[in-house]
């Protein structure tokens, strides 16, 4: 078993109208959250609380600096269809990654001590996947 420093971290996202999906320019930093939902089933006489599992809800984020070359996220934000995305986790291992579709959020930030940056986030717009082998 590998392990990976995520300086080699890549972010592919489509474009809106389902365009084939390239790297995302200037990405610095990304998360993926793919909490599930749970029910409490617990009954008279149980001797802990039990739980049924229900759906993931497949969340993420992104942080990129700002490029003048780069507007994926825009489009991504204003897309009318979800947009495809890959989270790779090394491209020293490109057969390793999260992927799905994705609706996406954008914002942008800037302060004086720092560079100017573009940030998203994106929920599930369809299923999720992550392939580790």
């Amino acid at each position: 078993m590998a392990v990976y420093h995520a300086k080699n971290a890549v972010v592919y996202i489509g474009s809106a109208g389902g365009g084939v999906a390239s790297e995302l320019l200037g990405c610095s930093e990304w998360s993926l959250d793919m909490a599930t939902d749970t029910v409490e089933v617990t009954a008279f006489g149980d001797t802990n609380k039990t739980y049924v599992q229900g759906l993931p809800d497949v969340k993420g984020s992104f942080t990129a600096f700002w490029r003048d070359d780069e507007d994926k996220l825009f489009q991504a934000a204003q897309a009318t269809s979800p947009i495809t995305c890959y989270l790779y986790f090394s491209r020293n291992a490109p057969t390793l990654y999260a992927y799905g579709t994705a609706w996406f959020s954008v914002s942008m930030s800037a302060g004086v001590s720092g560079a100017v940056l573009s940030n998203a986030s994106f929920t599930a717009g369809g299923p999720w996947t992550i392939k580790l082998s």
